[in-house]
């Protein structure tokens, strides 16, 4: 059985390997999540940097940037490849960086010390949630202000997230949610307080169940399940999935978590 160490490799090698279709396919998509994550964020912050951990190719970047001038700002990703078209767009901000990292020990290099937090749709791949947003909860100094959205385990009752769930059921090991009850503990724990914990929906669309497919399997979180199980499994689980999928555009729209704190 792989280690730990072997999981996380795994991972960024395949993040590694989707970057540059996550880019193009899912960043535009996601942007209204983005926004809405980098908005909770107050004009007013208190000295210190921007950390934005699971960065991926730092999407939110333009927007801090925009909103919070001559701020240092810094990415963070397990995925020397997502890090790579990080430094791309960063290339624009002076004050701006990214780095390969582990988002999970961020307090340890920011201790009290950061003005801010945004990161979205990292949080849910991580192999400790509540640990991993306590940690970032730590780096504020008072003042900050955290801004995180993260996939639930339910995403949305019927979509193309939902079918990939059944589709997938019996292929992979289920998540049961339980770490999302405990986020906020965790918040309050590392000496935040949740200001806001709520649903947070976007519309989304996809031309067709095949486009979906494999932009999920070839820059999304499926790359590293089609890396392990080869190319005749995402053959067939994809004839499956489209088999089962309604014909022409699809358009849904997935449920977020949001959460935002303030250090007091």
């Amino acid at each position: 059985m792989a280690d730990g160490s072997d999981r996380l490799a795994s991972l960024a090698r395949a993040w590694d390997e989707a970057a540059a279709e996550y880019e193009r396919y899912f960043v535009p998509r996601f942007a209204p999540w983005v926004t809405t994550a980098v908005d909770a964020l107050p004009d007013a912050l208190p000295p210190g940097p921007i950390l934005v951990p699971c960065c991926g190719t730092f999407p939110e970047l333009p927007a801090l940037a925009s909103t919070h001038p001559g701020r240092e700002i810094v990415g963070i990703d397990l995925s020397p490849g997502m890090v790579g078209l990080a430094r791309d767009r960063a290339a624009s901000w002076p004050s701006a960086s990214a780095r390969v990292g582990d988002a999970t020990g961020l307090s340890d290099d920011w201790p009290g010390t950061s003005a801010g937090v945004v990161s979205v749709f990292g949080l849910q791949q991580l192999p400790d949630a509540p640990a991993a947003i306590a940690d970032w909860a730590a780096t504020l100094r008072p003042g900050g202000v955290l801004s995180v959205v993260y996939w639930p385990a339910a995403v949305e009752a019927d979509g193309p997230f939902a079918l990939l769930d059944r589709v997938l059921a019996s292929h992979r090991k289920p998540g049961d949610g339980a770490w999302e009850a405990h986020l906020d503990a965790a918040v309050v724990a590392a000496g935040a307080t949740v200001v806001r914990h709520a649903d947070l929906s976007h519309p989304m669309s996809h031309p067709d169940a095949t486009t979906f497919w494999e932009a999920m399997t070839t820059g999304g979180p499926l790359r590293a399940l089609a890396n392990a199980r080869g190319e005749d499994f995402i053959r067939t689980a994809g004839a499956e999935f489209v088999r089962l999928a309604p014909s022409g555009p699809w358009r849904h729209r997935p449920r977020a978590g949001w959460i935002v704190a303030r250090r007091d």
